[in-house]
């Protein structure tokens, strides 16, 4: 082996050793205990399960600003928002072994466990005049719907994480 490559090696196991980096895809999420769980890959914070109920994309903007953050500790009360598709897409599990979890509304998704949800569609953030782009994890696919529909939607709050956390 070159001095390169040993080098290379040698900082790599060191972050593996201090944890900068997850040794494996079972360690992309970590369980904060409080309701939120943190995603080491894509740098954020989930709400740990959805809203529990029907909710338009305008309540679901609301519910993230102002009614999810009460529940949670102080320093983690801030920035909370509605995810992206691609965000959404990083949750699904696409693997035909998969089988998922049944929810409470009675479809079965194939979300990652860590986190549940309560129904299979969820609102994202990309908005386009009259409608926004729901994600469907009992399918793996998105499409869009108008703002005031809320049948079986809901809302799955994150956040970026802030440097530290």
């Amino acid at each position: 082996m070159s001095k390169k490559t040993i080098w290379v090696l040698g900082i790599v196991s060191a972050c593996l050793l201090l944890g900068l980096i997850p040794a494996s895809a079972d360690d992309r999420f970590t369980d904060n205990g409080d309701g939120t769980v943190t995603d080491h890959l894509l740098g954020v914070m989930w709400g740990k399960t959805d809203n529990q109920g029907d909710i338009d994309w305008k309540s679901a903007q609301r519910w993230v600003k102002y009614t999810l953050p009460d529940g949670l500790p102080l320093e983690k009360r801030d920035n909370w928002r509605l995810p992206t598709i691609k965000e959404l897409q990083s949750l699904y599990v696409d693997d035909k072994k998969y089988k998922g979890y049944e929810t409470d509304c009675g479809q079965r998704v194939k979300m990652v466990p860590e986190i549940r949800l309560s129904c299979g569609w969820v609102w994202s953030s990309e908005r386009k005049n009259i409608s926004a782009r729901v994600f469907n994890f009992q399918k793996g696919y998105h499409y869009t719907d108008r703002l005031v529909h809320n049948r079986a939607y809901r809302v799955l709050p994150v956040r970026t994480l802030k440097p530290g956390e």
